[in-house]
């Protein structure tokens, strides 16, 4: 029998990076989680339902963040949208120097905990995240998750 090369893979439609900015201010909460799942849609990004679900809940939780957190020094954010034929990767990025830490579980607060939770959705879907410095001084705070869920 005669072996042929392998094939380079070729992208998937789907694939691609997408970034829009919204003014940090609450309205763009659920616009940036509109937003993102009409991209999804309109790619034909094969995602579980579970995994959509945490990753609109992580867009909310980021966007918010920003909203609540940098809008002073950062009046616009940056929602950047990355697919791979594996993986979808959702950052937030403003212009605020300060990089945020996820709160202990404290039951006294009422809030403070939306990092935990991009945490917590992140690990049990199999994903990553973090926050790196970005060159203009701000910040840019990322998830990525599988497309479909793990073990």
């Amino acid at each position: 029998m005669e072996s042929r090369g392998s094939v380079p893979a070729r992208p998937v439609s789907y694939e691609g990076v997408w970034r829009f900015t919204a003014p940090a201010t609450d309205v763009s909460v659920p616009q940036a989680r509109h937003a993102v799942r009409d991209l999804l849609d309109r790619q034909g990004v094969p995602l579980d339902e579970d995994i959509a679900q945490g990753l609109l809940l992580i867009v909310s939780e980021l966007v918010t963040n920003a909203v609540k957190h940098a809008a002073l020094l950062s009046p616009e954010l940056a929602v950047e949208v990355a697919v791979g034929a594996e993986w979808i990767r959702v950052s937030v990025e403003d212009n605020h120097p300060y990089r945020p830490t996820a709160l202990e579980t404290d039951y006294a607060q009422t809030g403070g905990r939306g990092l935990l939770l991009v945490r917590e959705i992140t690990r049990e879907a199999g994903g990553a995240c973090d926050v790196a410095h970005t060159a203009g001084g701000g910040k840019v705070i990322w998830a990525a998750l599988p497309l479909t869920v793990g073990p």
